[in-house]
């Protein structure tokens, strides 16, 4: 194993910081185990080892037109009769977590 030397300076947001050493220390890991282990797939990879997308945002009822809201309506009553439905909660859930990630 190579002597750890280099050093890494990295700003971050506090309670990022906070929340993700405080995941790392439940489950045992260093920060710099982990910087590390990001180096090393950056360099076994090529490139960043992990999807970097932008998330789509929703599109607005105003923005649509008249045949892209038909379609969407279509699909929803097809889905109904279909019975494939999911519970409110899991909907909302998932919509509070969309919104989480487009506000970022």
């Amino acid at each position: 194993m190579a002597t750890k030397t280099a050093n890494v300076l990295a700003r971050v947001e506090p309670e990022v910081k906070e929340e993700a050493e405080s995941i790392l220390n439940q489950l045992g890991i260093p920060a710099s185990v982990v910087i590390n282990m990001l180096y090393k797939q950056i360099i076994m990879t090529k490139g960043i080892p992990f999807s970097l997308t932008l998330h789509k945002a929703p599109t607005a009822i105003d923005e649509m037109s008249k045949d892209e809201f038909d379609s969407m309506m279509a699909k929803g009553l097809a889905q109904a009769k279909a019975n494939e439905s999911r519970p409110a909660s899991d909907v909302l859930s998932d919509i509070r977590n969309d919104i989480k990630e487009w506000t970022k």
